[in-house]
């Protein structure tokens, strides 16, 4: 037989031990009410933000958009931009301005848009704005990664352009008589990827030149229609004018393929000389602050008012290829072009310094 003090001690040990374990499964319960009732909260918060973003991105614009320019009136990004800006102005419901604010190296507008960093205020023209600064600007003052692709616009003809005075034939014949003669010819060039292209193509063909610095990159043409300057990398909208007058000669286009404006000029690959092609895309930038959503949706709206023929007979007769593309195809085109800067400074050993 059990003792009595055996038995009171059961009769007191088993209320305690079923209490316990009612409250080990009261707490389980609770645990479990807790998170799921956590992860409601997180459901309604993740729903809510997208429901906030997309009716953001449904409501926008509420006031005017602004696309800044780091160059002055006239420039071909300057030009592209206007063919458009009716149409989206018609779409929006909002004028869309411009505000042209050349010089800096391009910082000076890249500036004004992220000092904005608002979902109005965007950056209109070419990547090599920026794609460059990291490799020859020590300290910038702003941060390349917070500049967001939104729509890919067009490519700007890039061109390497001789006085037609000097009779060079043709993109090999240049080289040659330059490598004969090292330090007698000099060169300008438009600072940024077209710049870094005429570089890599001087040192991969053993040129020596002199470099011309200009304050105003625009006014080298003049002075390569005088043969003041013997070689210039720009633009070829900055030197048409004097091509058709007769003063400059293109040996070659910088893109990948032949212009649809100027069928006869060769490309630089074409030539024998890869190391000095380079793309000129031209499109709208904006910061973080624009919305993945409002992006695909600028972006599928600048496509949309750009397909059209006389948009892109306008654009070819302005030096430009039409290239429209979204966010998706213009971050696409410009990890590409980063690749290949990126490239070409390892091959010229290039250091930021200024």
């Amino acid at each position: 037989m059990r003792s009595l003090q055996s038995a009171r001690s059961e009769i007191v040990f088993s209320p305690l031990l079923i209490d316990n374990r009612t409250n080990f499964a009261w707490s389980e319960n609770m645990k479990l009410l807790m998170t799921r009732a956590l992860l409601l909260l997180l459901g309604l918060f993740a729903g809510g933000v997208w429901l906030a973003t997309t009716s953001a991105a449904q409501t926008w614009p509420r006031q005017p958009v602004k696309f800044i320019i780091p160059f002055g009136p006239g420039a071909g990004a300057d030009i592209g931009a206007r063919l458009i800006l009716d149409r989206l102005a018609a779409r929006w419901g909002k004028p869309v301005v411009i505000e042209n604010r050349p010089g800096g190296d391009s910082m000076i507008a890249i500036q004004a848009v992220m000092s904005a960093n608002d979902d109005h205020t965007f950056l209109w023209g070419p990547s090599g704005s920026f794609i460059v600064h990291p490799h020859i600007y020590a300290k910038l003052p702003y941060n390349p990664d917070d500049i967001v692709p939104i729509a890919r616009y067009s490519i700007t003809l890039l061109s390497f352009s001789v006085p037609a005075s000097l009779n060079f034939k043709n993109l090999a014949d240049f080289v040659e008589r330059i490598r004969k003669e090292p330090d007698k010819y000099n060169a300008a060039a438009v600072p940024g990827i077209t710049e870094l292209a005429f570089d890599n193509f001087a040192v991969t063909a053993g040129l020596k030149m002199a470099k011309v610095p200009y304050k105003d990159i625009v006014q080298a043409a003049n002075d390569l229609g005088e043969a003041r300057i013997h070689a210039y990398a720009s633009s070829y909208a900055i030197v048409r004018p004097h091509r058709e007058a007769g003063r400059v000669k293109v040996l070659a286009l910088l893109g990948r393929d032949r212009a649809p404006s100027a069928p006869d000029i060769p490309t630089a690959r074409e030539e024998g000389f890869p190391a000095l092609e380079m793309e000129g895309l031209v499109g709208l930038f904006g910061t973080k602050a624009v919305s993945p959503e409002l992006r695909e949706r600028i972006g599928a709206d600048i496509v949309a008012v750009s397909n059209d023929k006389e948009i892109e007979a306008k654009l070819n007769a302005t030096a430009q290829i039409p290239a429209r593309g979204g966010a998706k195809e213009f971050q696409a085109a410009i990890d590409a072009q980063r690749a290949q800067v990126a490239a070409i400074v390892k091959t010229l050993g290039l250091k930021p310094t200024r």
